[in-house]
């Protein structure tokens, strides 16, 4: 049996719960904040599933720490839709823990990568 993929399964769930904020904010007719975070929210998924078939072990670290700088453009995002009120504190901490415990699992991976990576 396959090991499961934590951090490519959360990211999925984040992305998917992004796609479902894009649907509501695109409802309240907010339409320029709604395309970033939906863009940067879900490319960290995507870029894990990149990181799977990376060509090499630097490829891989390459595309996890790409997704790391998208985790956190997307905290920046969802910080300016709490602050400007199209998100409420609830749903901004629920979105933003996910977010939190994504980057803590791309550091370890990314940390741990190195480290195997440059071991003579």
């Amino acid at each position: 049996m396959e090991k499961e993929n934590v951090v490519k399964r959360k990211s999925f769930d984040f992305a998917l719960r992004i796609v479902k904020i894009f649907r509501c904010l695109q409802e309240n007719r907010e339409f320029v904040l709604s395309k970033q975070v939906l863009r940067s929210g879900t490319a960290i998924g995507a870029l894990i599933r990149e990181s799977e078939h990376a060509e090499s072990k630097a490829d891989f670290i390459h595309k996890l720490a790409i997704g790391q700088k998208e985790a956190n453009e997307t905290s920046y995002w969802l910080e300016l839709l709490k602050e400007s009120e199209y998100l409420d504190q609830n749903t901004f901490t629920s979105l933003h823990a996910d977010l939190t415990e994504i980057q803590k699992l791309l550091a370890a991976i990314i940390i741990s990568s190195k480290k195997n990576n440059y071991k003579l």
